[in-house]
């Protein structure tokens, strides 16, 4: 649906395992605004599993997208998938600017399991020592070539400038974070994967992916009630990660399992950083990702941790007409990434 005409707007496209989200942003006088949006979903059970695979089919699916959207834009920047993206932060110690480079390759040879010819490597500087000593924190993000080529040959399929790639990491940190430096867990809730990060200052400072999302919640409300697909998803969606004395207990139930390796993780995170930060805690969890609004998910959460957990907002620092308001705040979660990534060009 086109909201606003336009004059210079940017579009950021989120690729994922189960479909496509496309937003497009404006920076106005007022601030960041939407222009239009648009997304596909369940591409893998509709069409096929590998559908991303194939650049032409891919394009194809953008296009349309952006078709039905009516977006004016034709520059774009995309995500590359957290858990196919390697990172890490390395120590740098009396290294002069002149062998910086070098210095880092060296690093990114042993934190990285892949051949470094098979990479594409990029840092930057997060934090310095004191001057005497030239310490120097480097964010290190590597990304395997094969799948850097293939988006490209996917936006030059669909015609489109592709003026960037980052990481869906950097991506919610643009759209729920802003300027906040606290240190907070971003909970990446997708179709089948979950990705978790903590962020302190607005850097990732650990990071990791599973294989657990809304479509294994899907498949064991499925199995277990001996329902269709969407019979199951609309369970989910209804009875959510809890129920008092529902007659549908076993989903809830199905739901709390399902989800239980995701929460073995928060925690294992939790527990890893804070070992090694120790005068530092993390302050907040933010949920976001479509299957971040399982009805009760915060409140199950907060009964399992102590601290503040809330559903990531990415709509913020975005003006929208009002009476869109209800399904803009539905739709928020699942469409974090595409909004972060429409904000990299029009900050």
């Amino acid at each position: 649906m086109s909201l606003f005409s336009r004059e210079k707007s940017h579009l950021g496209i989120d690729i994922g395992t189960a479909g496509i989200k496309i937003v497009e942003l404006e920076k106005g006088v007022g601030g960041l605004r939407l222009l239009t949006y648009g997304f596909t979903e369940n591409l893998g059970e509709i069409e096929r599993k590998d559908w991303q695979n194939d650049a032409k089919y891919t394009a194809k699916i953008i296009n349309e997208v952006c078709r039905k959207a009516k977006t004016v834009s034709r520059s774009a920047v995309a995500a590359l998938p957290a858990f196919s993206v390697f990172s890490s932060i390395i120590n740098l110690a009396n290294v002069d600017q002149k062998d910086f480079a070098s210095a880092v390759h060296w690093e990114a040879k042993k934190v990285i399991p892949l051949p470094l010819e098979e990479m594409v490597l990029d840092w930057k500087k997060i934090e310095s020592g004191e001057q005497k000593d030239k310490n120097v924190k480097i964010l290190l993000t590597g990304a395997p070539k094969a799948l850097v080529k293939k988006y490209i040959s996917i936006f030059k399929e669909a015609q489109i400038s592709l003026l960037s790639l980052e990481t869906e990491t950097f991506s919610l940190i643009r759209a729920l974070l802003g300027s906040d430096k606290s240190t907070i867990m971003i909970v990446e809730v997708g179709m089948s994967t979950t990705d978790i990060s903590i962020i302190n200052k607005g850097i990732p400072v650990l990071s990791r992916s599973i294989d657990v999302g809304g479509l294994a919640i899907t498949k064991a409300i499925s199995n277990n009630l001996g329902v269709g697909s969407e019979r199951a998803e609309q369970f989910k969606y209804d009875l959510g990660i809890s129920s008092s004395d529902s007659s549908e207990e076993i989903v809830p139930k199905a739901i709390a399992e399902t989800i239980s390796p995701i929460i073995n993780e928060i925690k294992y995170m939790l527990n890893l950083f804070e070992s090694k930060n120790s005068e530092k805690k993390v302050e907040k969890l933010i949920l976001s990702g479509g299957s971040s609004l399982l009805p009760n998910f915060v409140n199950y959460l907060s009964k399992i941790f102590d601290m503040n957990i809330i559903i990531g907002d990415p709509w913020s620092r975005v003006s929208y007409p009002v009476d869109l308001g209800p399904v803009i705040a539905e739709i928020g979660p699942k469409l974090s990434v595409a909004i972060g990534l429409a904000m990299r060009e029009t900050k």
